[in-house]
């Protein structure tokens, strides 16, 4: 990883945004073909084509600064550009101004290797001189004309799965804000239970409890949910999720389990859903299903779901509104390697952005979505371009599956994710 983690402010600040409301007036710049940007190894598309000028490679102000957080605001008047971020709780603004070398940066004067210009109504920025004063990772590519940015560190919410054999990884907890201990689900005859072969509520480990570890997680305010397993494989969810009576029971479960063990919320992974049977109707169970357990909850557990991707072969799941009655949703934005793939070959990064995409068009708040990313398929270079896009759309964080396997190949997966996010 590189140094480049210092901020989402500066450091992004000045690499590039588009701003609007402008007359051209570029003079002699011209367009540069094929010049692509890649932002934590994934495409970033503008408005305007980056552009070289004697050796000076510009890119469109906004999109890469709205991209790495920093709030941006535009004055035809004077033709400045005001960029501001926040970085653990200080905040940095910067100055530019169309055609001057100098730029200010909390109130202080930056010498610029070249000045920002404008090119039909966008304001372009000289890349190369922001990655040296600011930061940011950035590194060209002549064979292929590829500008690669990596993005600062970034505070967001984390979320880890607890769940078959993590109990080594536990102190892996204190990075993270909120745990859900997959220690239940709802078995394959339709009841709710912490017992069983998969998902089960484990033995003491000496003094060491289920109950002292969900103490201890609370304790530091982190906290603990209780992730409830169910698979519609053979049709046992829908059985469940359209009878009054199995429903209830599985309810009065849930919210009793969640009383005696001291969990504060619970994480529904209900999978399968609209596969083989009519996508609408299976919606319209599960709705229902969250709507009767988050009136049976008291108002302080949270509630949270994980869900297929939108680009999943699963349809069941209507997102907007389970996102519109849930805390937040997990977009579980893997498996889309064939099945038999080995471990550490990435997702690919297109699906997981097409994912996040379809989820926000379908109506959900960025700020309710943490984007969900499989630890047995990502490697210590590649975890950083899924958390990147968790940051490029300004998500509410990430979850991770699972905590026990953050060390299963290497102890460089632990370094990659908070050299790239760390709690907020």
């Amino acid at each position: 990883m590189l140094t480049k983690r210092v901020g989402k402010i500066a450091a992004a600040t000045l690499l590039a945004l588009s701003v609007l409301g402008a007359t051209p007036n570029i003079g002699d710049v011209y367009a540069a073909p094929a010049i692509s940007v890649m932002l934590d190894d994934v495409p970033l598309k503008f408005d305007a084509d980056p552009r070289i000028d004697k050796g000076v490679t510009y890119v469109p102000f906004r999109t890469v600064g709205e991209a790495l957080g920093i709030n941006i605001t535009w004055n035809s008047k004077t033709q400045t550009v005001k960029a501001t971020g926040t970085l653990k709780g200080q905040t940095t603004e910067v100055l530019l101004q169309v055609g001057s070398t100098t730029a200010t940066v909390n109130g202080e004067k930056v010498k610029l290797a070249a000045p920002p210009v404008q090119r039909e109504g966008r304001v372009l920025i000289p890349l190369s001189s922001f990655s040296s004063q600011f930061g940011v990772g950035v590194s060209w590519n002549q064979s292929t004309r590829t500008v690669s940015l990596v993005s600062p560190q970034r505070e967001m919410h984390l979320r880890a799965f607890y769940a078959l054999q993590s109990f080594k990884e536990r102190d892996l907890v204190a990075s993270m804000n909120s745990v859900a201990f997959g220690w239940s689900r709802i078995d394959r005859e339709g009841q709710f239970t912490l017992q069983g072969d998969e998902y089960r509520l484990p033995a003491a480990a000496g003094e060491v409890t289920p109950q002292s570890i969900v103490a201890e997680t609370a304790d530091q305010n982190i906290k603990p949910y209780l992730m409830v397993y169910a698979l519609d494989g053979n049709g046992e969810l829908t059985k469940v999720l359209s009878d009054n009576s199995m429903r209830q029971k599985s309810i009065n479960g849930i919210t009793a389990a969640i009383a005696e063990n001291g969990f504060g919320g619970v994480v529904l992974d209900f999978e399968g859903l609209g596969y083989k049977l009519d996508a609408v109707d299976q919606q319209k169970l599960l709705n229902n299903y969250v709507k009767q357990l988050k009136a049976a909850l008291p108002t302080d557990i949270a509630l949270s779901l994980a869900v297929p991707p939108l680009n999943s072969a699963y349809k069941g799941y209507d997102y907007k509104t389970l996102a519109s009655i849930a805390d937040d949703i997990i977009i579980m934005a893997y498996q889309y390697n064939p099945v038999g793939t080995k471990s550490q070959v990435p997702e690919p990064n297109s699906l997981v952005d097409q994912a996040i995409q379809l989820a926000l068009d379908a109506g959900v708040s960025k700020q309710k979505i943490l984007l969900g990313i499989s630890l047995n398929s990502e490697t210590s270079t590649s975890i950083d371009d899924k958390l990147g896009l968790a940051k490029r759309y300004d998500l509410k964080g990430a979850a991770f599956w699972r905590l026990g396997i953050f060390r299963t190949y290497n102890n460089q997966l632990e370094d990659a994710v908070h050299a790239s996010v760390i709690k907020e």
